[in-house]
């Protein structure tokens, strides 16, 4: 684990009712994960940004968002800057995680979180500015965002933040640049947003696209089984609000759990 991950250690505190907290979390992770591995986070190269350089990644990112920070400073709705400024932004956050194992999910330290986060004002900004968005920038922000709901955070809240944000940038993607992956993904990420009408209404619109109605009905069955695992993450969203809120006030009650036994 991260040293830095001491901020997120209310997850971890396996004291009391926070056990069931965690037993309940990784659950849900679990089922986010699921669905993170079917979908692919949008078109982006790193090596456009970097060149060829001997210093480390994170480093050459940091002082190009600085660059780009500077030149916004002058040119505040620059829709351009702000598009490239969150790319680059969460390249920076892409570039401090390790490479997980197959079938796990990579750990994300607070300084990348941070980069996300910024990311995602930066994206909000350049919205802001913009009737049509770019969709594969949007694509981007939603896989980013589900990634780092499906790693986990202090507060469940923040995971169903992140899906939410997640969902909301693929509908952009998808209304862009409808595609059976465009469409299969939103409905996907409006599942586990507890969103059913509005996923069902994006798998309706990636089966007309469909070929044949063969292609169609296996649109339909390769997504039942996310409309299942959403099902029981919602399910189970409202068992760690209740058990988190439990938490809270057995901290309010004990603020100092390790002394007095």
């Amino acid at each position: 684990m991260a040293k830095d991950d001491g901020e997120r250690r209310m997850l971890f505190d396996t004291r009391g009712r926070r056990r069931n907290v965690i037993r309940v979390v990784y659950a849900v992770l679990a089922l986010l994960m699921g669905a993170s591995l079917f979908v692919a986070v949008g078109p982006f190269n790193l090596a456009e940004l970097l060149g060829e350089s001997e210093t480390p990644a994170e480093e050459v990112l940091d002082e190009q968002v600085q660059r780009i920070e500077r030149k916004l400073a002058g040119e505040p709705q620059n829709e351009q800057l702000l598009l490239t400024l969150t790319r680059t932004q969460i390249a920076a956050g892409n570039a401090q995680v390790e490479p997980a194992e197959p079938g796990e999910v990579a750990e994300i330290p607070t300084e990348a979180r941070r980069d996300f986060d910024a990311a995602l004002e930066s994206w909000n900004r350049y919205l802001n500015q913009v009737d049509d968005p770019n969709p594969a920038a949007a694509q981007l922000v939603a896989g980013t965002f589900f990634r780092l709901a499906e790693s986990g955070a202090s507060t469940y809240a923040e995971v169903e933040e992140n899906v939410a944000e997640a969902a909301r940038a693929q509908r952009i993607a998808a209304e862009a640049s409808p595609s059976i992956g465009s469409l299969s993904t939103l409905a996907i990420y409006e599942f586990f947003n507890g969103n059913f009408a509005a996923a069902d209404r994006a798998i309706d619109e990636a089966q007309d696209l469909a070929p044949t109605k063969a292609e169609a009905k296996a649109i339909e069955q390769q997504l039942a089984e996310f409309r299942k695992n959403a099902k029981e993450f919602v399910k189970q969203a409202k068992q760690v609000a209740k058990q988190e809120g439990q938490a809270s006030k057995e901290r309010l009650r004990n603020p100092f759990p390790g002394l007095g036994g």
